[in-house]
């Protein structure tokens, strides 16, 4: 009995962690992820030595908050103009282009000290100052990824998406604290100088990204639309004559010429034409992206007042925390928020996408306030350790609900807006951030971002609680429909 018992367990569970969704997906959507691991392992190896190489290079805190801040101005900018018109250049090719982006950066940062030429570097290229995503990257590979997945499997692909990224992030972070730790015991060598071999590791893994989008096929594109010019066959003067004749008369006609046709319109593309690059956004989809832009920008400004990068400083200036040892505590931290996604989607099967959102977000904002309150380091880092148990678990959900909201055709266009409006509203946090950092009011930013993420939750959950989206009620619809043909 115990024999039997065991398999069917094993595919329950495989079946409820979405394994075989991810297992049985195509080869894009797999290079996708792929692409996601190996984008966030550069993100959070980067993050967790940003602000102290910057320290290091004798900028002030004010100013480092500063450069996060127009890092992320920048990022606003850059994703906004490159998913605007994504599908219409081509999704490959902008994420070619943005690799190139992360690749240029990772080179500058690699090879110059500058404050302002870094600065330029962050704001044209790809840096990420909180560890999470930047870049038109996100934006585009949901959108893709919601055209190759089924509606029934969509939260599935999304939590191993948001899963790799988080592992992704867990390994760059851990393998970069303890890479920094043991440059700096060989002879000669400074912090600075180790801060520079990450930064180069990060220009690689652009490359490798790079290399990684060749390889997208053409199912990654938006679907072709139907063309606008059709050939239109006129009357020429014989015709219009036989026309106005007699039946008699047709008898004496030569037989008519073959109709001519209007010529193909010219290559140059039309006014119209250029336009149809840009996305069309219906009047329904429109309504519920201005709520949810509203409610992302509550979020994205608490996530902007402490990004890792500045955690990382936060327990470094006042615990003294060395490098190896923060790598190992955000590395714990982030393979627990990694794990806690799988568990999210098999929740959100049960009670709803919404509920799961709020439902494991809220716990997460309360520890984030309390992280700067006890003065020992144990339980600082126990806050922080409780705060990741729950932190990610509403990014499959979140995605999964916001490309069933709109419809696909929308899709890039409203996540490249959202994303724009969370990075805009993250940019103001960095600089604050700084300013109470250097007025010795450090504590402060955790207490604001807690209450914000707080009340983004219930605001949440108050205004989409049993809402139903598109693909449900065309469901019904559908459901319906063949209930009546069978009766």
């Amino acid at each position: 009995m115990a024999g039997y018992s065991l398999p069917i367990l094993g595919n329950w569970l495989a079946n409820e962690l979405g394994l075989y969704s991810i297992l049985s997906s195509s080869r894009d959507t797999k290079l996708l992820c792929l692409q996601r691991f190996i984008r966030l392992f550069a993100y959070g190896a980067s993050t967790l030595i940003l602000a102290l190489y910057l320290s290091s290079l004798h900028v002030s805190d004010a100013r480092i908050g500063l450069f996060m801040s127009m890092t992320l101005w920048g990022d606003a900018v850059v994703s906004f103009i490159l998913t605007l018109f994504a599908d219409g250049l081509g999704r490959r090719r902008t994420l070619i282009l943005g690799a190139a982006l992360m690749a240029a950066s990772g080179a500058v940062f690699a090879f110059n000290s500058n404050y302002w030429i870094l600065a330029a570097a962050s704001i044209f290229g790809v840096i990420s100052p909180g560890g999470n995503e930047i870049g038109p990257f996100k934006a585009i590979e949901e959108s893709t990824l919601s055209q190759l997945s089924a509606a029934d499997k969509r939260s599935d692909i999304f939590a191993w998406y948001a899963l790799l990224g988080n592992f992704g992030s867990a390994c760059g972070v851990i393998i970069c604290g303890w890479l920094v730790e043991w440059l700096q015991t060989i002879n000669g060598w400074t912090s600075v100088r180790a801060y520079r071999i990450v930064f180069g590791i990060y220009a690689f893994l652009g490359i490798v990204k790079l290399a990684l989008s060749l390889l997208l096929s053409n199912q990654c594109e938006p679907a072709p639309k139907k063309p606008e010019y059709q050939q239109v066959t006129e009357l020429d003067d014989v015709e219009i004559e036989s026309l106005l004749s007699s039946d008699d008369e047709d008898e004496s006609i030569e037989p008519r010429p073959k109709p001519r046709q209007k010529p193909n319109p010219p290559p140059f593309p039309s006014r119209k034409q250029k336009l149809s690059l840009l996305p069309s956004i219906s009047p329904g989809s429109r309504t519920i992206l201005l709520t949810l832009c509203i409610l992302f920008a509550i979020d994205s400004l608490g996530g902007g007042l402490v990004p890792a990068s500045w955690i990382t400083y936060f327990f470094t200036t006042n615990f003294s925390l060395p490098e190896g040892t923060l790598g190992t505590l955000f590395f714990t931290t982030r393979i627990i928020a990694a794990l806690s996604t799988l568990v999210a989607s098999s929740i959100s099967k049960r009670i709803g996408l919404v509920k799961t959102m709020v439902l494991t977000h809220l716990p997460s904002a309360i520890f984030l306030a309390l992280i700067p309150l006890p003065d020992n380091v144990s339980v600082a880092m126990t806050f922080l350790v409780l705060r990741s148990c729950t932190q990610n678990m509403d990014q499959a959900p979140r995605q999964a609900f916001l490309a069933a909201a709109v419809l696909p055709g929308e899709r890039t266009a409203v996540m490249g807006v959202v994303n724009v409006v969370k990075t805009l509203c993250q940019s103001a946090g960095p600089v604050v951030t700084g300013w109470l950092a250097g007025t010795g009011r450090f504590w402060m930013a955790f207490l604001v971002a807690g209450g914000l993420k707080a009340g983004y939750d219930l605001a949440m959950l108050k205004m989409f609680l049993g809402y139903r989206s598109r693909e449900e009620l065309e469901g019904e619809e559908r459901t319906k429909g063949m209930s009546r043909e069978s009766a």
